[in-house]
């Protein structure tokens, strides 16, 4: 922020108290010199009781530490992670060692964390000791340590159960600071035991850990989540990995340094407001806000009930729009876009960055997939970068991930400025990008234009060749991208709020239209439902398949789909190139550009799976539109299909599809003992049939009339409770 003013103002500082009760845990190894120790450090930080915690954490510790999403999203060296207090399961793999400066939310944040890593390494944990308020229970800090520390007293040693301990020193000490997060304040990671996991399993705290995952509702993907958690470790030297010398100042000197978001002078109350305001009529709208030590703003992300609905219907394809950040604007805006049932791009979220960094975008990743109940998309499109690259591939390594065709032929053209005007060059670069059928032809078509325009040494182009596989079609036959991306030439994508934020564009004005802009989009898919539904399409051939699909495809995809059929006449003859059982393979030649009078014919193989019905052609339509190609369509007439075979009709594309934008429903397993889930399920539920009601006049009556009875006999029981 340029005003130079925290975000959220910090809390007072505690009085200081040196007045201590101190209590040692029994049999803890050199106890005197531990209690002086303890004591030194307890009067520094104004805390004033040392309590025995024994070899069971408080009951209130038992929720389980759990990393949202899939297995996929692991926490990685020094990175910002979300973290899901509320499901009841850790589904990462991996967890990082303690460092010194890691922060968590909470103190059961932390001791799950370590109950983790201690369980994935096979040892076993116990809170050596912790510290509260006088006259308090809130927790001030506490030392976790291997489950091996210290030795039996002279009691315990002429008990007849086995010597486990053996004066192990791994721990980490936490400390709740000013932001009342809990930091490591130290760490010792050697062991001088060796690990026994079959043991640790069956210790304390790991029965703890599953006990408390099996009394919590099941987790599933479908759980809405309430509850998002901050879980941050500040950017440390590899060589100071794992050191307990690393100095608290050290950190705190890299912490101020961090970026803050580009803020002016009240824009961070526009940005609360906003969200204050909207959530009072859209009590699904969710908001995550990244915040720094100081309390000044980083990352912003934000998502309505709406988008968040849509991405059920909708999950295939995202694309992440930066062209604000790409262009320098004012506002570091960043956008998720999807495509709907009618070809119309779709927002799924946005947010505000204050750097390009992999950690931030990290960040900002799994915001985003927290709120998608932890569902990655099957694509993700974006620009060229390289810290994109890296957190694509941290948080969703199952994802293809591929460069924008359009903004990759438009940095080409912009590198090469002495080329630009030149036709012969634009000509080949089109040819080559665009029309090459085989990896083998784009390859030499490419060798070919670098050599003849002797730009082989242009540093461009060898960086974006090297990262062919993620832009250049031929390599993205088998990646679905349901039309958001352009392979066609001539095509292009724009930003999803082109013509409303230009580079001066200030945050105030953005948020002044920003419901308005999502407004007018809602409206004209309405009008566009509402065309499907009661437009009959006009047929343009003979073909069955025209007729087939009249009924079914929204009108935007079916006039794209007529296009195909239409061009099916360009198909001049098929051969069988070779059968291997009931697969056959054939050659489908095509006037190129679909030219009566034009000589030139381009071949393209089909494969036509006779016992399944299956097509698939080379120039690989259906992945990248969504609907069949004039090849495929030219094979299954020849084959006596009749009927485009059903796996080839999508349901994102038909206009007979009842879509509800309400969140996801979920399952119906609801903890009776939980208000919060109480009511989550009951508005999830009536949200349904308020948009079942709004589909006609019937329907409506009937929905208002099943409230009315409804909300009586919920008052019979609350009558009868007093009776």
């Amino acid at each position: 922020m340029t005003d130079g003013s925290p975000f959220t103002p910090s809390d007072d500082p505690l009085s200081p108290n040196h007045n201590l009760e101190i209590t040692m845990e029994e049999g803890s190894e050199n106890s005197e010199q531990l209690l002086e120790n303890e004591g030194n450090d307890l009067e520094n930080e104004c805390e004033h009781v040392l309590e025995n915690e024994g070899n069971e954490v408080d009951n209130d510790c038992e929720q389980v530490f759990e990393i949202e999403g899939n297995d996929h999203e692991n926490i990685t060296d020094f990175d910002t992670t979300i973290v899901d207090g509320e499901n009841g399961m850790s589904q990462g793999k991996n967890y990082l060692a303690p460092v010194v400066g890691m922060e968590f939310e909470s103190y059961d944040d932390a001791y799950n964390y370590y109950n983790c890593y201690a369980k994935e390494l096979g040892f076993a944990i116990r809170v050596k000791s912790s510290w509260t308020k006088r006259n308090s229970r809130e927790k001030r800090g506490a030392v976790l340590c291997c489950n091996c520390e210290g030795f039996k007293t002279i009691k315990e040693a002429n008990s007849r159960r086995k010597e486990t301990r053996t004066g192990c020193l791994a721990m980490i000490r936490l400390r709740l600071v000013e932001s009342n997060r809990w930091r490591v304040d130290e760490v010792k990671l050697e062991h001088n035991h060796s690990f026994d996991p079959e043991r640790a399993q069956n210790s304390k705290s790991h029965k703890k850990m599953d006990a408390g995952s099996k009394r919590k509702v099941e987790p599933a993907l479908d759980v809405e989540v309430r509850t998002i958690k901050l879980y941050r470790t500040p950017t440390i030297d590899a060589m100071n990995y794992g050191n307990s010398n690393s100095s608290e100042k050290e950190n705190s000197n890299h912490m101020d340094q961090s970026k803050h978001l580009n803020l002016k002078k009240g824009d961070a109350e526009v940005i609360y407001s906003f969200f204050c305001r909207v959530q009072l009529t859209n009590p699904n709208f969710f908001y995550l806000m990244d915040l720094s030590d100081d309390g000044h703003l980083r990352n912003v992300f934000w998502i309505d009930s709406r988008s968040r609905a849509a991405y059920g219907y909708f999950s295939d394809v995202v694309l992440l729009d930066t062209v604000c950040l790409a262009n320098k604007y004012e506002i570091p805006l960043l956008a998720f876009v999807g495509v709907n049932h009618h070809g119309q791009p779709i927002l799924l979220g946005c947010g505000l960055v204050a750097d390009e960094t992999p950690e931030t975008y990290i960040w900002l990743f799994r915001a985003w997939l927290t709120c998608m109940s932890g569902r990655p998309p099957q694509t993700i499109i974006t620009d060229q970068c390289k810290a994109l690259q890296s957190a694509i591939a941290e948080v969703f390594p199952r994802a293809h991930h591929r460069l924008c065709l359009s903004l990759v032929m438009q940095r080409i053209l912009a590198k090469l400025g002495d080329l630009l005007e030149s036709e012969p060059f634009q000509t080949a670069l089109n040819r080559t990008v665009y029309e090459s059928i085989k990896i083998d032809e784009f390859e030499l078509a490419w060798e070919d234009m670098i050599q003849r325009f002797g730009i082989k040494s242009n540093e461009c182009l060898r960086t974006l060749y090297e990262d062919r596989e993620r832009w250049a079609p031929v390599y993205s036959k088998d990646t679905f991208f349901a039309g958001l991306s352009t392979f066609q030439q001539g095509e292009s994508m724009n930003s999803f709020f082109n013509g409303y934020v230009h580079e001066q564009t200030s945050l105030k004005e953005f948020f002044d239209m920003y419901e308005f802009i999502l407004q007018k989009g809602y409206q004209k898919e309405a009008v566009d439902d509402l065309e499907s539904r009661d437009t009959t399409p006009t047929l343009k051939t003979r073909c069955y398949y025209e007729l087939q699909l009249s009924s079914v495809y929204t009108k935007e995809i079916y006039e794209k789909f007529q296009g195909e059929v239409a061009m099916m006449s360009s198909c001049i003859g098929i051969t069988q190139l070779h059968a291997v059982g009931p697969i056959v393979t054939y050659i489908v030649k095509e006037r190129e550009g679909g030219d009566v009078n034009t000589r030139d014919v381009r071949n393209f193989e089909v494969m036509f799976d006779k016992a399944g019905a299956e097509v698939r052609c080379i120039c690989s339509c259906f992945n990248f539109k969504g609907y069949v190609c004039r090849h495929a369509m030219c094979v299954l007439n020849y084959n006596g299909l009749e009927e485009i075979p059903p796996q080839y009709i999508l349901s994102r594309w038909r206009k007979d599809f009842k879509r509800l934008y309400i969140p996801d429903l979920g399952s119906n397993n609801v903890d009776i003992t939980n208000p919060v889930q109480w009511f989550d399920h009951l508005y999830r539920r009536a949200l349904q049939v308020v948009e079942e009601g709004m589909t006609s006049q019937d329907h409506y009556m009937v929905a208002w009339q099943a409230f009315k009875e409804s909300l009586n006999k919920v008052r019979l029981v609350a009558a009868d409770k007093h009776v």
